[in-house]
């Protein structure tokens, strides 16, 4: 089984795109889904119709034969440069997009920090859809979310 360790995992890569347009694609969390190889989804909540702090959503997710939902709360959403949310619970997670501009584009850090480890449950549900390190398959999913990202950012004309 695997071991109970709070998880930090970051990916970053260099996208053609404007950073506005890449803050854009993913602070949209009803198409998350689009990108995500493990989120399947999202709904805003509570007359929430777009990325603000404070602002609650309805993610949906799926791994294997294992989904959950989770209501996070935004709480970074700074266009362009930062967007934010924690999932709720003593065990719940931050992700974090950050957008630094560079020649050509802007590069994107998605971040993923849980400072308490899963419980023995969540874990063996992971490792029965396949996952026996945690991180591994975050970064590689990270990886696939931006690669997905950029084929659509890049599609769109860079602002000057």
């Amino acid at each position: 089984m695997s071991r109970a360790v709070p998880l930090a995992v970051s990916v970053t890569r260099v996208i053609e795109a404007s950073p506005e347009v890449v803050y854009d694609l993913l602070s949209d969390v009803t198409r998350m889904g689009d990108y995500s190889p493990e989120n399947t989804g999202a709904v805003w909540l509570a007359g929430a119709t777009g990325p603000e702090v404070g602002a609650r959503f309805k993610g949906t997710n799926r791994l294997g034969p294992n989904s959950w939902s989770t209501k996070p709360t935004i709480t970074a959403a700074d266009r362009g440069r930062r967007f934010e949310f924690t999932v709720p619970g003593s065990r719940g997670a931050t992700w974090t997009y950050t957008f630094d501009p560079v020649a050509g584009g802007v590069r994107v850090t998605e971040s993923m920090r849980q400072d308490r480890p899963s419980i023995f449950l969540v874990r063996f549900l992971q490792r029965r859809a396949g996952v026996t390190d945690r991180a591994a398959n975050l970064r590689t999913s990270m990886a696939t979310t931006l690669e997905r990202v950029a084929a659509v950012a890049e599609r769109q004309p860079v602002s000057s």
